[in-house]
């Protein structure tokens, strides 16, 4: 069954000291368009974690992002109580009559007040994270199917009206045919010259041997049998389908300029029309 390129997953851990969500989400693209967040505690997991989500995702424009929120009253930035104390030392001699209270203020502001303790990637920690990387990836892809399934009922109604639109072209030719020789056999009549039937005859069949489409209906159907078939397959199949349609636009086309009746003409660009909402939904398969 054919796969959307659009999608969104997301998983969520509650840790001792922390919340960890991971969101990952996709659109359409030509190829693999991966675009990681994390946090620069995990930067280190970043190109296995590349790895690992291509591998699942295989194509798309995709945003992939690991969030923490901290959930514990302690904190990894502190006060550096004796850079503090200097300054508000530094700031009592250019004020000496200031408030101990407003030169603390002053003091805060300055550089190096803060300092953060770099944490160390805690392998269980990274373990269990990896769990809900694999649920949101897996929730991407169910979300996936899920398009896949969408698309695929509009691909077969498409497909099915095009395919009748075909048919009542075809329901036509006899009357199309009818009418070119009704055309020529007036055009000559008003030319008031002699001429030879069987001559004439030969002339005719091979005049509308060149306007024949049961070749062009042929391929069409077999363009359509052939996407069908292939959306169905289990392999990623969304430039293979591009492909088809392209083959079955050659066809669609060449009826048009081949039809030479009002009636026919106007069934070709209802196909058309058919086909270039296929074109648009292709680009979102996997």
């Amino acid at each position: 069954m054919i796969q959307s390129m659009t999608g969104f997953g997301k998983a969520s851990l509650q840790l001792p000291t922390k919340k960890i969500t991971v969101e990952v989400k996709s659109l359409n693209s030509k190829g693999l368009d991966l675009n990681v967040r994390m946090p620069s505690l995990y930067r280190e997991m970043e190109l296995g974690l590349r790895t690992q989500i291509s591998t699942k995702l295989e194509r798309g424009k995709i945003d992939f992002g690991i969030y923490i929120e901290s959930t514990s009253e302690q904190t990894s930035t502190k006060v550096n109580v004796p850079v503090v104390k200097n300054y508000i030392a530094q700031l009592k001699e250019v004020y000496p009559d200031a408030d101990e209270t407003e030169l603390m203020k002053m003091a805060v502001r300055m550089p190096d007040t803060l300092k953060t303790e770099r944490e160390e990637i805690d392998e269980n920690d990274w373990e269990q994270i990896q769990v809900i990387i694999e649920e949101a990836l897996q929730n991407i892809l169910t979300f996936r199917k899920d398009e896949g399934e969408s698309l695929e009922k509009e691909f077969n109604l498409r497909i099915g009206n095009i395919r009748q639109y075909m048919n009542d072209a075809l329901a036509l030719d006899p009357e199309r045919v009818q009418a070119i020789k009704d055309r020529l056999q007036t055009a000559i009549s008003e030319l008031k010259v002699n001429v030879d039937e069987n001559r004439f005859e030969q002339e005719l069949i091979y005049y509308l041997e060149k306007l024949d489409i049961t070749e062009e209906k042929v391929r069409l159907t077999n363009h359509l049998d052939y996407f069908l078939e292939t959306i169905k397959g289990t392999e990623a199949n969304g430039r293979k389908l591009g492909f088809i349609t392209q083959e079955m636009g050659r066809e669609i086309n060449t009826m048009g300029s081949k039809s030479n009746h009002a009636q026919m003409q106007k069934l070709v660009v209802m196909m058309k029309d058919e086909l270039e909402k296929i074109k648009e939904q292709v680009l979102n398969v996997l």
